[in-house]
């Protein structure tokens, strides 16, 4: 199909997203730069009988984007257009890193965010992106409306007294309901974190995980397979003042990027090694506890620089330290040559109706292995445990569940693919890997 629309078109070598691991080559990259330039772009494919996806940042390790027909992208779509009674509507393209500096610079923050800074706010929203907090939800929850372009170009707003089906629905839909075009997004005056990382055991801190969740706003730990150390992570809004961030960001570059990438590498190349490599990871996690104090963006993100592909599931919190000490005991039974740590958060329930926090509290596991290692056989039993404990896959990581092992997982099932198929019965918006989940 050739471009009919007024939108920047290209045809360049192609897309593939941050770790690599899925790779496509578009018909054609579209471009717009305004949101009736979106409009008449999605109206102009959809008439030609065409398909399009909308590509973000890539940090999606599942096949979300991948496409050979129309791939539009956001990028120029972005930044903050108004802010009143702290609610802020922001352009959907908008990057999350500039989206909390400029926050800040106006006396706002959001509520919760990930340690990766790089999405685009739409893409975090579409795939319940989330930080960690038993009291906080995932970004998709801080969202009080939407602008949603339709197959036909023409703008559809929700909220939860405007359409609230489709607001329930489209908050995460992967792209499915339509293109986002701007979202309203509820902030607070800004803030500062404490952050305090420690080493602990991992038996002591799956013992006290509950607790710790309840005790403070933000809680999580990493776990190095192969070992019994752990790395706590810990904050609290303060009023103390800000750390030397230049210090802490070449730390966190030196020793979180530069030396575990070396490490990666080695692993790589010598995979009978993982076991020992994790136990210098693990080594290197030890000692007295640190504190930092940042703005609320700053303290929430971490640099990352080694790549690596990720399997995550989203269970009932009080499954959660069962679960993570299944996976333990089935890593040193099949000796599974990894050395990356493990992440595991609380995110709190919410009604979203595909959310995977969707009517309860969820301790969410990340599986995580190097870019170019063979993850399969550590994400296939990774995935068998957490399945057995409930869990629903995230998103936008790697799972291997369609339609028929999907639909139970999901009491409003049903009701999103009713949605779908009134707003979008032509499949505009429908590339093969939704046809797999969704059964279509």
């Amino acid at each position: 199909m050739t471009n009919s629309t007024s939108a920047l078109a290209t045809r360049g070598p192609g897309w593939r997203n941050w770790s690599g691991s899925v790779q496509c080559q578009p018909q054609q990259t579209l471009a717009p730069r305004s949101v009736d330039e979106l409009q008449r772009t999605v109206a102009g494919i959809s008439a030609a009988g065409g398909k399009l996806r909308v590509a973000g940042s890539g940090h999606s390790f599942a096949p979300l984007v991948e496409t050979d027909a129309n791939l539009l992208t956001l990028d120029a779509i972005a930044g903050v257009e108004d802010i009143r009674d702290n609610v802020a509507t922001i352009l959907a393209g908008t990057s999350l890193k500039p989206l909390g500096h400029t926050l800040r610079d106006r006396g706002y923050g959001m509520m919760n965010l990930g340690d990766i800074n790089k999405q685009a706010l739409a893409g975090a929203v579409s795939t319940g992106t989330h930080g960690t907090g038993l009291g906080l939800g995932s970004i998709s929850t801080q969202v009080e409306g939407m602008t949603l372009v339709m197959p036909d170009g023409s703008l559809r707003e929700c909220s939860a007294g405007k359409e609230p089906d489709l607001f329930a629905a489209a908050r995460v839909a992967m792209g499915a309901l339509g293109v986002i075009a701007r979202l309203d997004v509820r902030l607070q005056p800004a803030y500062k974190l404490k952050l305090t990382k420690q080493p602990m055991d991992l038996d002591e801190c799956l013992a006290r995980a509950q607790d710790l969740a309840r005790s403070y706003r933000h809680f999580e730990f990493y776990w190095v397979p192969h070992t019994r150390g752990t790395l706590v992570k810990l904050m609290e809004p303060t009023q103390e003042p800000e750390s030397n961030m230049a210090l802490t960001s070449l730390l966190e570059l030196i020793l979180e990027n530069g030396a575990l990438g070396l490490l990666s590498r080695i692993v790589r190349a010598r995979p009978q090694w993982a076991p020992r490599v994790a136990k210098i990871i693990a080594g290197s996690m030890g000692g007295d506890a640190s504190t930092m104090v940042a703005d609320c963006h700053r303290a929430f993100s971490s640099v990352r620089l080694v790549r690596f592909n990720e399997m995550e599931y989203e269970m009932p919190a009080e499954n959660g330290p069962d679960a993570l000490r299944e996976l333990a005991a089935f890593v040193e039974a099949k000796n599974i040559r990894v050395h990356f740590p493990v992440e595991y958060r609380y995110v709190k329930a919410d009604d979203i109706w595909l959310s995977p926090f969707y009517g309860r509290d969820s301790a969410a596991i990340s599986v995580h292995q190097y870019q170019g290692m063979d993850y399969r056989e550590y994400f296939a039993g990774a995935e068998a445990i957490f399945r057995n404990h409930g869990g629903r896959p995230h998103w936008g990581k790697i799972h291997t569940l369609t339609a028929r092992e999907l639909e139970p997982l999901y009491p409003r099932w049903n009701d999103f693919l009713e949605l779908r198929a009134s707003i979008d019965p032509a499949g505009v918006f429908i590339n093969p890997w939704l046809q797999k989940i969704f059964g279509l």
